[in-house]
């Protein structure tokens, strides 16, 4: 079940984070993120009642940025991660969002394979952008709201 993050969830999910992260977010910042982000929207996924999975991401205007994504180690390999970034699009696009982005380790295969296999494709590099050991970012980009069909089916009488 995906619900949204709630103040009660901040404790369990700094000690989630690390565990999961090398570079991890602190308490503060999910409590920013609740409380005074108005960009941010904060989900949680739970199975049996623990958290199995959590995502930050921030709609601003026309664009949505993924800010944390992470699944508890023993809960991976179940769809997890999919489900809530299906959650993110779905969302994202609702809102009229014309692409998604994220940053995420450029050592940091399993991640690149997961988020190409979503439709992102490497956008550019950010140089030095994680604190813990300078390691480079892949800024990662998705268009959404796309329209299939026939170009020629419009209205616009061209």
């Amino acid at each position: 079940m995906i619900r949204e993050m709630t103040l009660a969830d901040v404790e369990a999910i700094a000690e989630l984070e690390e565990k999961i992260f090398s570079s991890p977010w602190p308490a503060r910042e999910f409590c920013y993120e609740l409380t005074e982000n108005p960009y941010s929207c904060c989900l949680v996924l739970e199975e049996e009642g623990k958290i199995a999975g959590y995502c930050d991401y921030w709609i601003i205007f026309d664009r949505a940025e993924l800010a944390n994504i992470a699944v508890v180690k023993e809960y991976r390999r179940r769809g997890y991660a999919q489900e809530l970034l299906d959650r993110v699009i779905h969302d994202a696009e609702e809102q009229h969002c014309e692409y998604l982005t994220l940053e995420v380790r450029v050592s940091n295969e399993p991640a690149i394979r997961f988020y190409e296999k979503n439709g992102f494709i490497k956008a550019n590099i950010r140089e030095n952008y994680y604190t813990d050991n300078n390691e480079d970012a892949w800024l990662m980009v998705r268009p959404l709201n796309i329209t299939g069909g026939d170009p020629d089916d419009n209205d616009s009488g061209n």
